[in-house]
């Protein structure tokens, strides 16, 4: 389909945008320069040595096995550069900052650990999202319901990709679908890289009073040692997880081999709870199906991509901070409810050949409008015959093509040869 092909491609160059930002908004840890201006600011999310805070001491380069001493970590806002990394990460910094003043501001405001205060976060963001979460979820239900029609446009112009798109974009229109909002499932995905950020360095940090301040004032009241030291300024503990740290890698289950390329050494819990809500979410997207009627090859793509996209993050749960898991579960949670109220159960059910009893005939308490093809109305007395505005555009179109004939060229004696 041209749409999905369209989509897949806008996700690609999304993913690939995001990592940009993600690349140029981060640096590794634990790798100190060799001379650091005082005056100079660090990129959000990346790690500054002692020596760019006034009256810090510089740590020194090497310990004696040969190995960079760690060095406190300190944040502060990018400025705007000439190279494109800088300029990157000065774009991402707002994000950045917002992420990071929200969720230090309901830790210090309220008083709940660092675990609750990600979660409060999470419902706050997500909130601010529903409408433009709900356009996307009607966009793609009202695209679903047009999907036997598109496949009959794909037969009828197997072999002219114009002819095809053409036809789909007379559909789409026809039918008052938006294919826009579509575009907003990337926002969820490009969120989650300032939220990485915050969990795993400004967690971690010794110094992020900069990164509080905007426009020079200090939003959240919150005193870090200085000069900065090795403890980070925030205490990541949570209490109601066994006391695991957000910004920590914990909560997995060993594996008796290292499997090599992803460096996986154990399953994290969170992945594997995780994986599962991603699995009921990614079916409640898909719309209803007769079990007894066929898919066709897209469908089936759709279906088993629902199915194994999600598994994939097990592969990488063993580097994904505890704080950054807490963040996609709440967010799928609150995404699942949402489809519920929206879309309803979608193609969740049956599920291993069952349904049960509360999912039959379910009406969603928000449902979508799926738009329909227009009808008749009466012509009135001595009015002119007008097109059955029963046939869709691209059925007039369709049956016009096939009764002009085509004709050679002809002289005054017949047709010529």
């Amino acid at each position: 389909m041209r749409l999905l092909q369209a989509l897949r491609l806008v996700g690609v160059v999304g993913l690939l945008l995001a990592v940009a930002l993600f690349l140029g908004a981060c640096e590794p840890l634990g790798t100190p320069a060799p001379t650091v201006d005082p005056n100079a600011t660090a990129i959000p999310g990346t790690s500054a040595g002692t020596s760019a805070v006034p009256g810090a001491t510089t740590a020194p380069t090497a310990a004696p096995t040969g190995t960079p001493a760690p060095t406190p970590l300190v944040i502060r806002p990018a400025e705007p550069r000439a190279d494109p990394v800088s300029i990157l990460a000065w774009l991402f910094n707002p994000v950045f900052q917002a992420f990071l003043i929200l969720m230090v501001g309901i830790h210090r405001f309220i008083g709940v650990d660092v675990g609750l205060a990600i979660i409060l976060t999470t419902l706050v963001v997500r909130t601010g999202l529903v409408p433009l979460m709900r356009r996307q979820m009607v966009s793609m239900r009202r695209i679903q319901s047009v999907a036997p029609e598109i496949r009959e446009i794909q037969k009828r112009y197997k072999t002219d990709r114009a002819k095809q798109q053409q036809a789909t974009m007379a559909l789409y229109k026809e039918r008052g679908i938006s294919q826009a909002g579509c575009l907003v499932a990337l926002l969820p995905l490009l969120l989650i890289l300032p939220m990485y950020q915050v969990v795993n360095e400004g967690l971690r940090a010794s110094d992020l009073i900069e990164s509080l301040k905007v426009f020079g004032v200090q939003l959240v009241p919150l005193t870090c040692p200085s000069p900065p030291t090795l403890q980070p300024c925030i205490d990541s503990t949570i209490p109601w997880l066994g006391g695991i740290h957000a910004s920590g890698h914990e909560g997995l289950i060993p594996l008796p081999i290292t499997i090599p390329i992803v460096n996986m050494t154990g399953i994290s819990l969170f992945a594997l709870f995780y994986t599962g809500l991603q699995l009921v979410a990614s079916r409640m997207a898909l719309p209803p199906h007769d079990p007894n009627t066929p898919l066709d090859a897209n469908a089936r793509t759709q279906r088993t991509l629902a199915i194994w996209l999600p598994l994939i993050t097990i592969l990488y749960g063993n580097i994904i901070p505890v704080g950054v898991f807490i963040y996609l579960i709440v967010s799928t949670v609150y995404q699942i409810i949402q489809q519920f109220l929206t879309t309803g159960w979608g193609a969740m059910f049956p599920l291993f050949g069952r349904t049960p009893a509360f999912a039959v005939d379910h009406k969603p308490r928000f449902p979508v409008a799926v738009p329909t093809a227009p009808t008749s109305n009466a012509r009135p007395a001595g009015a002119p015959a007008a097109p059955n505005p029963e046939r869709s555009a691209i059925d007039r179109a369709a049956s016009a093509n096939a009764t002009i004939r085509q004709r050679g060229r002809q002289g005054r004696r017949g047709r010529r040869k």
